[in-house]
């Protein structure tokens, strides 16, 4: 169903928007905002799930936003806003078959939706006259103010009589403006503008014709690209690629095998820890390999970029691509166990978690790229269907509480694995119930660690940890009891009540 007036709805929006956030943190005034504006959407049957790219991108949002609230995250309320961006491009454009045209469609519309609420109120009529046309007329009025703020500063400047008296009215003037807005709270106008702008980008969705033109102009099968008059010629060029890319994906694959049985030999199941940090060995090595594995992708990509892929004698080449892709998944694996063995000595963080992710995506994108040469399967799709498979990791991770997860499992493994106490020591305050420990437990940690991990370090100690954590506990009692229900968030609310109930 069309509105066909949503300044209306803009502004009660905007006022919405002020109630919940002003002088508020962000929280469950979040979910409620959007919760409202959800229920716009199905009172006025603007919500779609008619094809499997609607269904992903609704339950995207709706599962960022409620987990917004649940895990209270930097990164969750990130990926949530990107969700809240793809979301809005799908209600623009709902029969959009990649996400990422979708993002920027979205983002386009970010600015014109601001240009169609002007016009909007542009058009808007007061007493049956526009209001646009009313404000154009004060038009006639800029010219003579200017002659007159211009003849003033003349007299001003050369009689000081003059100046006086346009000192005093100045003074009147003044106390007059302080006496008018006295009352008004300009930090509440600032939320409501920001209000006003967010709304604007909601309500008032904008198409991009040439983005949504490409979109359903795109496809997931590569076509033959016929050219006329060139048969011979054409057959020569791709006899001749064919050439290079066998002999190119021949030496790579022989080269790769001897580095995969090294790595199975030595990573995979004869790995010895010989007491440093581990730091080449999985920082330098893992985003090298990861590296080598992107430029991997794309050498076979390049190859099955045109009618190669139409080449009745490319199965040679295909199979070749097919070990190849599949000796990359192997050095991933290796990837992962280099990541394994680097969280068995070395405990959590995020970057380990991260690598876990990338290597989750670039195991699904060699899948992909597998699939494109199978089934001569476009560019297009390439994009497509990895832009979707990173969303949608993007969104599950966010979910959950990655700095619970990383204190507990951390100081479960304390008397295995470094534990880095400056690191935990800045993890958020959620996480307080599981960093919390007493002064006793923190010196048998340290004594183990002393023993266990020889290497020189400048790290935080057990006392200045101890120290921290209760420094760190008091602030979080004044915030959370400073804080309004509309910035409620669960994590906090169960790390306060374990810690001080």
């Amino acid at each position: 169903m069309l509105v066909k007036n949503l300044l209306p709805v803009a502004f009660l929006s905007a006022i919405l928007f002020s109630i919940l956030f002003y002088k508020q943190a962000l929280g469950l005034n979040l979910l409620i905002f959007e919760a409202s504006f959800v229920i716009f959407l199905f009172l006025t049957k603007q919500v779609k799930f008619s094809s499997k790219i609607q269904i992903v991108c609704s339950v995207g949002f709706l599962l960022t936003a409620i987990f917004t609230v649940i895990t209270h995250s930097t990164f969750s309320y990130i990926i949530h806003f990107i969700s809240l961006l793809v979301y809005v491009g799908i209600l623009s454009y709902p029969y959009a078959k990649s996400i990422i045209n979708i993002f920027f469609i979205s983002i386009i519309s970010i600015f014109q939706s601001q240009i169609e609420f002007f016009r909007s109120v542009t058009n808007s009529k007061v007493k049956g006259k526009s209001f646009g046309k009313t404000i154009w007329k004060f038009r006639i009025f800029i010219i003579p103010a200017v002659v007159i703020f211009v003849f003033v500063a003349i007299y001003k400047a050369s009689n000081p009589i003059f100046d006086k008296l346009t000192v005093n009215l100045g003074s009147v003037f003044q106390n007059a403006l302080d006496f008018i807005f006295s009352d008004i709270e300009f930090l509440f106008v600032l939320t409501f503008l920001l209000g006003l702008l967010i709304s604007n980008i909601l309500l008032f969705r904008t198409k991009s014709p040439s983005l949504g033109e490409n979109d359903a102009k795109s496809s997931d099968l590569l076509i033959r690209n016929r050219k006329k008059n060139s048969r011979s010629f054409g057959t020569v060029s791709l006899k001749n690629e064919l050439k290079a890319a066998l002999f190119l994906l021949f030496i790579l694959n022989a080269i790769l095998l001897i580095l995969n049985i090294t790595d199975i030999y030595l990573v995979w199941f004869n790995f010895e820890w010989d007491g440093q940090t581990l730091k080449q060995f999985v920082h330098e090595g893992t985003y090298l390999l990861i590296f080598s594995i992107l430029i991997s992708i794309a050498i076979v990509l390049y190859f099955f970029r045109g009618n190669i892929n139409f080449y009745k004698k490319n199965k040679l080449l295909k199979k070749l691509s097919y070990l190849w892709l599949f000796q990359n998944a192997i050095l991933a694996i290796s990837v992962g166990f280099r990541n394994y063995w680097y969280i068995e000595y070395f405990s959590l963080a995020y970057k380990r978690i991260g690598v876990v992710l990338f290597l989750i995506l670039t195991l699904y994108g060699l899948y992909s790229v597998f699939i494109k040469i199978k089934n001569s399967k476009s560019g297009f799709y390439l994009f497509r269907t990895n832009a979707m498979a990173i969303y949608i990791i993007l969104v599950l991770s966010s979910i959950v509480n990655g700095d619970t997860l990383i204190a507990k499992y951390n100081f479960a493994h304390a008397d295995e694995a470094f534990l880095h106490f400056d690191y935990l020591a800045n993890l958020s305050n959620k996480s307080l119930p599981y960093l919390d420990k007493s002064f006793s437990e923190l010196m048998k940690i340290e004594n183990i660690q002393k023993e266990k991990f020889a290497f020189e370090t400048d790290f935080m100690n057990a006392k200045e940890y101890y120290q921290h954590i209760e420094f760190k506990k008091t602030v979080f009692k004044k915030e959370w009891e400073s804080k309004g229900f509309l910035s409620w968030n669960l994590p906090e609310y169960i790390a306060y009540n374990k810690l001080f109930k």
